[in-house]
């Protein structure tokens, strides 16, 4: 793992390039431009917040709203990293089959350039909570340290996955059927106190909804997550990370064979 990261520092300017180059692209066309990456959670949280509100009815309290927006936020930076930087090697398979190319810097500028969107959308979400009276609250240091953790957690994810999607195509298939049953399984539109005490164990374990859950306390309900919880996320995004790292290592010297 040491060596991955030995790259990517070397390769810092290379990275950075690619993550402007990535997000200038990602809108290139759009009359709005780098605006949607404000409105695409905005228009979401208010198509959540009208059907799972007014039409089936979610008792999620009276800041349901920013429930369901606090948990997009972290969600559409896992989703778009994921589904994005899965792909990231077939996609860019020109690159790969040049020597000297390293291709473990692609999974990682998809999650770095999903995790600047998901930054610049904070402050609008703090605007809402600032309106909605939600007073500001020590546990919002933790935040860096959870968002730490969330980027290794899909670090590890990514390069593990877009190893895998080089040689089995199933997988970005297979991954997008997966998150859209994980969303359901997190909770974004509905309040923790909705799920069963029979399963809530279960959904203690998913790391998808313990992230989610964690950004919901600490940007607002200004709680401190649980050591353990904290512990646990720690432990399992190393783990991901040293697992997806030993994946792509592997794999790296049949990429440019296999594309």
């Amino acid at each position: 793992m040491r060596i991955v990261f030995e790259e990517l520092w070397r390769s810092r300017a290379l990275v950075a390039a690619l993550v402007r180059r990535h997000i200038a692209t990602r809108y290139r066309g759009s009359f709005l431009g780098f605006l949607w990456s404000f409105l695409n959670p905005l228009c979401l949280m208010g198509v959540y917040t009208l059907v799972f509100s007014h039409y089936m009815r979610v008792n999620g309290g009276p800041h349901y709203h920013l429930m369901v927006f606090s948990g997009l936020l972290p969600w559409i930076w896992t989703t778009s990293a994921l589904t994005e930087g899965t792909s990231s090697l077939v996609s860019s398979g020109h690159l790969i089959t040049k020597s000297l190319f390293p291709a473990h810097v692609l999974p990682f500028v998809t999650v770095a350039s999903s995790m600047i969107h998901f930054l610049l959308a904070l402050p609008v979400l703090w605007v809402f909570m600032m309106l909605g009276g939600v007073p500001i609250a020590a546990s919002w240091l933790l935040l860096p340290l959870v968002v730490f953790l969330h980027g290794l957690f899909l670090v590890g994810c990514v390069l593990g996955l877009s190893a895998l999607n080089v040689f089995y195509r199933d997988v970005q298939h297979l991954l997008g059927n997966f998150l859209t049953l994980i969303f359901f399984l997190c909770p974004v539109v509905y309040p923790r106190s909705n799920i069963p005490e029979r399963v809530r164990f279960w959904f203690e374990l998913n790391p998808f909804a313990l992230l989610t859950e964690m950004y919901q306390m600490i940007l607002l309900e200004g709680v401190v997550p649980p050591m353990a919880q904290l512990a646990y996320l720690a432990v399992l995004s190393v783990g991901f990370l040293f697992i997806g790292v030993a994946i792509h290592q592997l794999h790296r010297e049949q990429f440019a064979e296999a594309l």
